[in-house]
């Protein structure tokens, strides 16, 4: 597995992160037991995975205490967990700074650990990625400086959002939605911070098994008749390009990690083997002239669709 720098004078990031949403209880997702949801975390380890995204709310605190469960009995010097605030264990969204402490606490004691690598707001409203005008930072700064948390940032959805979180705080992590069908954030990309791409498979897409006559249930519900006719049509379009549907899951990942500036890919997992599927994926870097293709095709084709995500 390789690896790329994320904070700076800490461990590097390995290329694939484990999204730890789908291993929490009742997160919307078909349930991971507790058994699997440890085996699958020990098996990401053996494979060189290091990088851990998870928050309170993803399954009510349940993804964080499974990890907890595994990181207890491993060397912790040699994982970057990487957490959130925003969005608590009981289903609540607050932003309130006066609860960052409080969430942080409850987070370390659920991961049991005595420091998280990195807090990041959880897709806050954008007025709040402005440093200048909200004391969240201050909270945050001063975690820091008690040894609690090592960085801090947003997870976030555009580009716009990107650039006034860095120009206006001391964001040292960006986690951004981006993949094939979601490529405006490349001109916001960081220099001088970690980038974290989410949601790399567009919620399943890019997996090759939805198509137009798909029905969705759940968090999925969301998207109208349109949305996913269009999603098929640009699907089938993009399979085409890579040759096949066999390729979209193993390209959405490399296309990713085919920009210098995306420190690590953080696809979701509900089994082992989707788990080594995705390790097996990002061993194999995506060809250049594949991915100026598909740059050339999102400009074309997508850019001035504005999917909803």
């Amino acid at each position: 597995m390789k690896c790329r720098e994320y904070l700076k004078g800490g461990i590097a990031a390995s290329e694939l992160g484990f999204g730890a949403w789908q291993i929490g209880v009742n997160s919307g997702w078909a349930d991971v037991s507790e058994k699997d949801a440890l085996d699958m975390i020990a098996t990401a380890l053996d494979h060189g995975v290091n990088f851990f995204d998870t928050a309170p709310n993803y399954g009510h605190g349940t993804s964080e205490e499974r990890l907890g469960q595994v990181f207890q009995r491993i060397d912790r010097s040699k994982v970057i967990i990487n957490t959130k605030f925003g969005h608590s264990d009981a289903g609540v969204v607050d932003y309130d700074a006066q609860l960052i402490r409080p969430s942080v606490e409850k987070s370390l004691r659920r991961l049991k650990t005595d420091y998280l690598d990195s807090v990041i707001i959880h897709s806050p409203p954008m007025d709040l990625l402005d440093g200048n005008k909200n004391d969240h930072y201050e909270v945050f700064e001063r975690l820091m400086d008690e040894g609690r948390i090592r960085a801090y940032g947003a997870s976030v959805d555009s580009a716009a959002e990107v650039k006034l979180l860095l120009d206006t705080t001391g964001a040292q992590v960006v986690e951004c939605f981006f993949n094939i069908l979601h490529q405006d954030v490349v001109h916001a990309f960081p220099e001088d911070a970690a980038f974290v791409a989410k949601i790399p498979f567009d919620s399943g897409w890019l997996t090759g098994k939805y198509d137009e006559n798909s029905e969705f249930s759940g968090i999925r519900a969301r998207w109208a008749t349109e949305d996913i006719s269009t999603r098929a049509k640009l699907v089938d379009e993009v399979s085409q390009l890579l040759g096949g549907r066999d390729a979209l899951a193993p390209s959405a990942l490399t296309f990713c990690l085919a920009f210098d500036a995306v420190t690590t890919v953080i696809p979701g997992a509900t089994s082992k083997e989707q788990l080594l599927n995705n390790v097996k994926a990002v061993q194999h870097p995506m060809n250049p002239n594949t991915r100026r293709a598909l740059e050339v095709f999102y400009a074309a084709e997508v850019r001035h669709l504005n999917l909803p995500w």
